[in-house]
């Protein structure tokens, strides 16, 4: 099967490859994300968007799989833009870009359902396996980089709204078994599923199973989502 490519000059990806979007208001920052990832492997550009708002009329023409979200952004921010793409996409996956300013939209972000974050400097290597695990149905949960980022935009979350949160969260997890409560500790951990394994001296495939039945249990879609809720009802 031959590739063509659209008018904007995006190649037409074949059939096994990701379809990536990417959302940034700088050009040059669009620009050498396209190029970085248009030329590897597996990947292939299919869109670009300046703001949120052109976000909602590319991502979906293009059919991407996954999207490189800017937050901050004129016109349209990119965190509404992504709750709006996944209420009417909800296969989509968007992954969070943020410069680490203790930016409280990031977390939000996350409670939209976004598949994970990345920061604006972070490695080409680390980029594209970022985009390929989400892809594959796996949110990005780094366990340093989660912990310091969740720390940062919370840290002056203290009003009614959170402890409101912490409430429903404790109520939500109350519903857990003990094994399934370590589980979700884990994960909020930001351990694999292995690593979860052998921290509880179980079998992944035991683990794997605890954690289908935590995103039942809680109503949630990934594992960041599970993360924040266990972070919720600690207050």
């Amino acid at each position: 099967m031959t590739t063509g490519s659209d008018p904007e000059g995006h190649q037409s990806p074949a059939p096994d490859q990701i379809r990536l979007a990417v959302v940034d208001d700088d050009p040059m920052v669009r620009t050498a994300l396209g190029m970085m990832l248009g030329g590897t492997s597996g990947i292939t550009v299919v869109a670009e968007a300046g703001d949120g708002e052109e976000a909602l009329r590319v991502v979906p023409d293009a059919r991407a799989d996954v999207v490189l979200m800017d937050i901050r952004m004129p016109v349209r921010d990119g965190l509404s833009a992504t709750e709006e793409l996944l209420a009417a996409h909800p296969s989509l996956k968007i992954i969070v870009l943020t410069t680490f300013d203790t930016d409280d939209m990031v977390l939000k972000a996350l409670r939209t359902g976004a598949a994970g974050f990345l920061l604006k400097d972070t490695p080409p290597a680390r980029l594209v396996e970022a985009i390929r695990t989400v892809a594959s149905g796996q949110p990005m949960l780094s366990p340093s980089v989660t912990a310091q980022l969740i720390a940062a935009v919370t840290r002056d979350d203290q009003g009614s709204e959170a402890q409101d949160r912490a409430r429903a969260a404790q109520q939500s997890l109350a519903g857990l078994t003990e094994r399934e409560r370590d589980v979700a500790d884990g994960v909020a951990r930001g351990l694999s599923n292995a690593e979860i394994a052998a921290d509880l001296f179980m079998g992944v495939p035991t683990v794997k199973t605890h954690v289908g039945r935590l995103f039942t249990k809680l109503g949630v879609e990934n594992r960041v989502q599970v993360a924040i809720l266990v972070h919720d009802a600690q207050g």
